[in-house]
């Protein structure tokens, strides 16, 4: 495939941004058509962005003949039936973190995936973000083994917002959400199957209706273990980071940034040819598209973390 990528991009929120930011960047492919809730805050992105087509209905943009991918930044509840409705349509699907919010949903994009012969790719992102791919290239040069991870995933997040701070419609999700990088980082960077998992969560938040704290415990089939702390409540600095405990050294992952057990900082600058994760990840979607190849991070491959998050999920409501 040699002809430009032409993308409907759904979405126009924080996320949605970073991915056209991102797209900027990578040639032969051109963003066409942006969905979003709100016709004019939709339009005043797609204007700065000089995306020609705005829409506040999905199926608008998957009706445009030209369109031969889209990327999903949506809520989480809408993931898995967009999905479908696109690799239905004929069209190359990317979708945000996570795939879905239950087994069967996961299970059925997967299923429709491979029937279409369509590139299905979901947005695990730490499987990009320069600092995890550095770890994971010293773990395949077999320089490091991991023994433990140590997670913390910690927002300040009582009310509904966004990763701008802005109010939106839809609730996150401890375990569906945030804790679906780490499952499926651990099992990625260990190159193991999780064999072990448990999990405890603290009380129901009254108008949000979800958990706002929550631990996790994994183990892999070759022995290495993975804690993972969750909060909504911590009012401090936000976001997630990762203490890689290994046989050879220790490692700390803050997003793109790496450094080792002495907080010394490790140059990840040569790790790929951009140091922004979403633009990588983009990238791989895109490759995988004009190679004809499933990519890294397909809906195929992340789909045992969705095993163990169903597993999880039916351990916490017993």
């Amino acid at each position: 495939m040699s002809k430009t990528i032409k993308v409907a991009l759904a979405g126009a929120g924080a996320f949605g941004i970073k991915h056209l930011v991102g797209i900027k960047n990578i040639e032969g492919v051109e963003v066409v058509s942006l969905i979003g809730r709100e016709f004019n805050k939709t339009k005043e992105v797609a204007d700065k962005y000089g995306i020609g087509h705005v829409t506040t209905d999905l199926s608008d943009s998957l009706a445009l003949p030209e369109v031969d991918a889209v990327i999903l930044c949506t809520p989480t509840q809408m993931h898995a039936s967009q999905s479908i409705a696109c690799l239905k349509a004929g069209k190359h699907v990317q979708v945000e973190i996570p795939l879905a919010d239950s087994w069967k949903d996961a299970e059925e994009v997967v299923r429709l995936a491979k029937e279409s012969g369509k590139v299905a790719m979901c947005g695990h992102t730490r499987r990009f973000n320069p600092s995890h791919q550095w770890v994971n290239h010293k773990i395949k040069a077999g320089k490091f083994n991991i023994q433990q991870m140590d997670v913390q995933t910690y927002f300040f997040r009582r009310t509904n917002m966004n990763a701008l701070g802005q109010s939106r419609s839809w609730t996150d999700h401890l375990l569906w959400h945030h804790a679906a990088h780490t499952v499926d980082l651990f099992a990625y960077q260990a190159d193991s199957p999780i064999v072990k998992a448990n999990a405890v969560q603290g009380p129901i938040h009254s108008a949000l209706g979800i958990a706002m704290d929550m631990s996790i415990q994994l183990q892999a089939a070759n022995g290495a273990i993975c804690t993972l702390s969750l909060s909504f409540n911590n009012d401090g600095p936000l976001g997630t980071y990762f203490r890689y405990i290994g046989d050879t050294g220790t490692y700390l992952a803050r997003y793109d940034d790496l450094f080792n057990g002495k907080e010394e900082q490790i140059d990840v600058s040569k790790v790929a040819v951009s140091m922004n994760g979403i633009e990588l990840q983009d990238r791989e979607f895109f490759a995988a598209i004009k190679q004809g190849r499933e990519p890294n991070s397909s809906v195929a491959q992340v789909l045992p973390c969705y095993k163990v998050l169903h597993n999880l999920e039916q351990q916490l409501s017993s």
